[in-house]
């Protein structure tokens, strides 16, 4: 058993506390005598690395889309000749902030914990008292989900306590299940060349979480779905 910090290692997790704590922080305010600016500021800090984070995956997939599409002009190959299409953006942009986004978090945290009518309860609700739990990896098993979007598969999953997610693919291709991508931050696009226009493919996919630069726990149960060109 150990006793965890209130602040997650992984950005992910930085991410679900800015959003926690901008939306719990806000019915402690008078009680504990929070200036209504610091408030703004928190909440527009969670705005603004969330849409980061997103922004950052989605582009990040892009590139290894490039990189598949530069391979495959380069030798040849079965998938699409069309370009790549250039990420849709499907998250509103919120108004930029000043650098600083986390030191600014526990600076605030620091100060509320000073406050003389803050307790334990509350900084239980805000999620900034660390909690005893015991961690087993070996139970972790991913749930997959898939949706088209833009044509493309996107794979849905959660991370939990794991640093990333590692994904395979079977493309009906007689190769089997192959390496995909790893991924730090949900969700994941599948930006692979489409079959040629006019024929549809079967693609399946699985994955297993990663800690430390390592496999653990089970492989997701295989989810598939159909691609069109």
């Amino acid at each position: 058993m150990t006793t965890s910090s209130y602040l997650p290692n992984d950005d992910s997790g930085k991410a679900d506390l800015l959003e926690h704590l901008a939306a719990t922080l806000p019915k402690y305010a008078e009680l504990l005598g929070i200036k209504p600016e610091y408030i703004a500021s928190l909440q527009a800090d969670a705005l603004a690395f969330r849409h980061a984070l997103h922004e950052h995956s989605d582009w990040q997939s892009f590139s290894q889309h490039w990189t598949a599409y530069k391979n495959q002009l380069r030798d040849g190959g079965n998938g699409s000749a069309e370009w790549p299409i250039t990420p849709a953006q499907d998250h509103p942009m919120p108004p930029a902030v000043m650098p600083g986004i986390i030191p600014r978090t526990t600076a605030l945290v620091a100060h509320i914990k000073t406050l003389e009518k803050f307790t334990t309860a509350i900084g239980q609700d805000l999620w900034i008292i660390g909690t005893p739990h015991v961690v087993d990896p070996t139970t972790w098993k991913p749930i997959l989900n898939v949706q088209i979007k833009a044509g493309h598969p996107v794979i849905l999953w959660t991370k939990g306590k794991a640093s990333a997610i590692e994904i395979w693919v079977d493309r009906g291709d007689g190769n089997g299940f192959v390496f995909m991508t790893i991924n730090t931050e949900p969700n994941t696009t599948d930006t692979a060349p489409l079959p040629p226009p006019g024929t549809s493919a079967m693609w399946k996919y699985k994955a297993i979480y990663r800690l430390h630069d390592e496999q653990v726990g089970q492989w997701s149960d295989v989810i598939s779905i159909s691609v069109g060109g």
